[in-house]
């Protein structure tokens, strides 16, 4: 008779654990191939257990091949093959077990701005949820929530003297994920040239996608002349603000010149402005897409940097003339940030609690560059 310990089940059904043990026994060799099996009624007696729950796992037993009913006879066990010999049947038994061996973080780095107000942006978070409810719940917009996209057109306006309509604004998880948007719109047939040294995430996404890109080289100023002009790439991926790891920030010349070469040959800039949010002092820098008359500049830019890494949200303002593209490329793709995180950063932005935040973070660094 099969004899199992249920105290042993580790709170899963006991239907489960008995069709899971008499498998394993089954597997292993311990019950041989053409071997009865003990009744439903005898066997619910000798466990404990009801009619109902041994009904389950010989059913179970039966479905995936385990075990045969034979009229008026019972039920018999199958010939099992286990392919490979006894490695295979050991790694199989091995994984029977269902041991789960937990995974831990290591200490992760706290990279968030410890200026950061959690507090304030939790409870822009419990207010929202109170708000709009069930609407949370619906399905994003493929370019992003409406709320979201007109409080950073706002904003940008406000706060950085960049104009784009809304319908220009696409919302996406993190700069990475827009790098491979731009793909699809402007092709992986082309040429992705990009600054050297750069963030090599940046490098990993075109190749990723199938893109081929080209390495330029970096001046004091910016990528050199002599390069841009030799260069064979079909758009040119450039972050003229603080580029890392280099640290250049392009001069308003060498802006000028960039949008000079798009503009000659008909193609196309990526403006990748991570960290722009905390030029120091004064006014911001002047970015390419404040300066192109030719709408030729895509812009990127993510909340990583100016809220925190775990906030996986950025955004970028196509050209008018992209628009069209965008929607047949990528419109059949469902927008990658939560539908809450989009409220709740809408909320934030247009409460004003955002450009305070970058007003503390900016206010910090000055005092300790003093």
């Amino acid at each position: 008779m099969l004899t199992y310990n249920l105290e042993q089940r580790n709170d899963e059904p006991k239907y489960y654990y008995i069709y899971k043990m008499i498998r394993k026994d089954i597997e292993s060799g311990m019950i041989k191939k053409n071997e009865k099996l003990p009744s439903k009624r005898s066997l619910a007696e000798h466990l404990g257990v009801s009619l109902i729950t041994v009904e389950n796992a010989y059913q179970m037993l039966k479905d995936e091949g385990y075990i045969e009913t034979r009229e008026r006879s019972g039920y018999y066990v199958c010939e099992i093959h286990v392919v490979g010999g006894e490695r295979e049947k050991n790694q199989k038994l091995h994984m029977l077990s269902e041991h789960i061996e937990e995974i831990g973080d290591g200490r992760l780095q706290n990279t968030a701005q410890d200026s950061f107000p959690y507090s304030l942006y939790f409870k822009t978070i419990r207010s929202v949820i109170t708000e709009y409810g069930e609407e949370l719940l619906n399905r994003s917009p493929n370019e992003g929530c409406a709320i979201l996209r007109n409080s950073i057109a706002s904003y940008l306006l406000r706060y950085r003297g960049i104009f784009a309509q809304p319908e220009q604004i696409i919302i996406g998880s993190g700069a990475e994920h827009l790098y491979g948007t731009v793909v699809r719109i402007l092709g992986k047939d082309k040429i992705y040239g990009i600054e050297d040294p750069s963030y090599h995430q940046i490098r990993k996404v075109y190749e990723g996608t199938g893109a081929v890109c080209e390495s330029l080289p970096m001046g004091e100023d910016g990528i050199k002349s002599e390069a841009l002009t030799e260069s064979k790439a079909d758009v040119l991926h450039v972050t003229p603000f603080h580029s890392f790891p280099s640290g250049v920030t392009a001069t308003i010349g060498k802006r000028y010149e960039y949008l000079e070469w798009a503009r000659k040959k008909h193609h196309y800039i990526v403006e990748d402005d991570f960290d722009s949010e905390f030029f120091m002092p004064g006014k911001p820098v002047e970015t390419l897409f404040m300066l192109d008359d030719s709408n030729s500049v895509i812009y990127i830019n993510t909340f990583s940097k100016s809220l925190s890494p775990s906030i996986r949200m950025g955004y970028m303002i196509l050209p008018e003339r992209l628009i069209d593209r965008y929607k047949e490329t990528s419109g059949g793709f469902s927008c990658t940030v939560p539908v809450l995180e989009q409220y709740a950063l809408a909320e934030f932005i247009n409460k004003g609690y955002f450009e305070q935040h970058l007003s503390r973070v900016r206010r910090k660094k000055k005092d300790i560059s003093h």
